[in-house]
């Protein structure tokens, strides 16, 4: 029987919620095979298109791997940290540089519909 959208959405949430390195869609959809055999990576990839459109999810497009959302920002700019050791994301609100992305985009007539900041190199621990 086919879940309501809602429903996977909030699985794969959960299950990225449970980890604390990001995760690809085949991954996620490893972990949940176990339980849903049949479950295929079209529906994973659907929701999680959905968790990032709500903002309940950011793509690190780096990785081509999910992080749940640890932030609340509902206008806001997300700074994902990824420590190139070890894999760990810490995410801040960057709100203070919202307005200069888009002072710059407005200059050369762009229109930004998602602001997301990836910074590469070496968490604390690794460093």
């Amino acid at each position: 029987m086919r879940k309501h959208a809602a429903l996977r959405q909030s699985d794969v949430l959960s299950v990225l919620q449970r980890h604390d390195k990001p995760m690809t869609a085949y991954e996620i959809l490893g972990r949940m095979k176990t339980d849903e055999p049949d479950l295929a990576a079209p529906t994973i990839y659907r929701a999680l298109a959905a968790l990032t459109d709500q903002g309940r999810a950011h793509r690190l497009e780096s990785m081509k791997s999910f992080v749940p959302c640890r932030c609340e920002h509902a206008d806001s700019l997300p700074v994902l940290a990824v420590c190139e050791d070890c894999g760990a994301v810490e995410e801040q609100d960057g709100s203070p540089l919202l307005s200069g992305l888009r002072e710059i985009s407005s200059r050369i007539g762009f229109a930004g519909a998602r602001h997301i900041i990836e910074i590469q190199g070496q968490c604390r621990d690794c460093a």
